[in-house]
């Protein structure tokens, strides 16, 4: 009877497949079904807290109150460096500082140039406006 199990055995064959490996992240090829999954799992994982605006986090009026102050004062310092540039008496060069912002203009003969430095960032955004002559009839 032995002999029997050992002969079955020994006469079934060894068979072998090809491993393919399949990734699961559709970033990388995987099944784009898996999208959701995994964003769900990540968002699951995440620990991090979106960061607070301020002291104001809990108050979104005074959030709004102080984003329609700074854009007022924003909106009117752009008028003194418009009224400096294209005004009555329009300056050939100026400049104007505004906490850590500084505008500075100069007219040219077809163009004003307006540097705007970022005392915070260290940044410096040039701006060139064409001067446009009507001509003369």
């Amino acid at each position: 009877m032995m002999s029997g199990c050992i002969a079955a055995f020994v006469s079934v064959g060894a068979q072998a497949q090809e491993l393919v490996y399949t990734p699961v992240n559709p970033s990388f090829g995987g099944n784009p079904f898996n999208s959701a999954h995994l964003l769900a799992v990540a968002n699951a994982q995440d620990k991090t807290e979106a960061p607070s605006s301020g002291d104001n986090a809990s108050n979104p009026q005074a959030d709004l109150f102080i984003r329609q102050l700074q854009s007022r004062l924003l909106s009117g310092l752009a008028s003194q460096v418009a009224n400096a540039i294209f005004g009555d008496d329009p300056q050939d060069y100026g400049r104007i500082v505004f906490g850590d912002q500084t505008i500075e203009f100069t007219r040219g003969l077809d163009s004003i140039t307006l540097n705007i430095f970022d005392a915070t960032t260290g940044t410096t955004t040039e701006i060139v406006v064409p001067i446009f002559t009507t001509g003369g009839g």
